[in-house]
């Protein structure tokens, strides 16, 4: 992909109920990337808490917003609450406009597919939500990471590191792009193989599917209702 010069303009949307991860992986890279600017949105200023209680103040609101080289629209509970936030959507979608990547992570993907930029386009998400992807006229690929022209969408929290070195070779190319990883020093070796559905047990499938059941099963109405709104009636 073409590198970018001059300086870049990356945005991340934070918002109540959030998983902080999904903002802080891809800050962390991004943030890294020379000549570049990060700004943190909300409809305004004012603090915004995640979904386990870490305070997040955004610094830009998204009237103040630049046209941003890449916007990032993170996950988490609080995804599902805006599915219909007409200002959210909006700004999402005006940003998409003159972007050079929307980066969904996790179940950013359906706030993306509410917004109308999932037609057509491989995506991924979290593997709860990955049925869901559909409903928006999304082709569906079980990847860790998927690059489909401008979208770039990451399955489940961490993969938002995964995503955000991509998005930073192509930007500023992979030499950097693995300066950044080394830097970061991002080489995992977790304990456990049970990182994906396939590779955990089925107890430990059925326990993080029980524990997650309620924001499923409301993520699942909203997706639906949504989705036939918009005229995705077949699904």
């Amino acid at each position: 992909m073409e590198r970018l010069n001059g300086q870049l303009k990356i945005g991340a949307i934070v918002f109540p109920q959030m998983d902080q991860m999904d903002f802080t992986g891809p800050f962390e890279v991004l943030s890294r990337l020379p000549d570049s600017k990060f700004h943190v949105l909300w409809k305004r200023r004012d603090p915004v808490t995640d979904v386990h209680g870490l305070i997040i103040t955004p610094d830009t609101s998204f009237a103040e917003s630049p046209q941003l080289d890449v916007l990032v629209v993170p996950g988490g509970q609080g995804q599902e609450l805006l599915m219909k936030d007409n200002d959210v959507l909006q700004f999402i979608q005006e940003q998409a406009r003159g972007a050079r990547y929307v980066f969904s992570v996790c179940t950013g993907a359906l706030l993306c597919g509410a917004a109308g930029l999932l037609r057509g386009v491989k995506a991924t998400t979290h593997w709860s939500a990955f049925h869901l992807l559909g409903y928006f006229g999304a082709i569906p690929r079980n990847r860790r990471v998927v690059a489909d022209g401008q979208h770039v969408s990451s399955s489940g929290v961490t993969a938002g590191i995964d995503g955000a070195l991509l998005i930073a070779s192509f930007l500023r190319g992979e030499r950097v792009a693995k300066q950044i990883q080394l830097a970061m020093e991002y080489a995992p070796e977790p304990p456990f193989n049970s990182g994906t559905p396939t590779t955990a047990s089925p107890e430990i499938v059925e326990a993080a599917r029980s524990a997650m059941q309620e924001i499923t099963s409301r993520r699942h109405a909203t997706a639906r209702r949504v989705a036939f709104e918009m005229g995705f009636s077949r699904f």
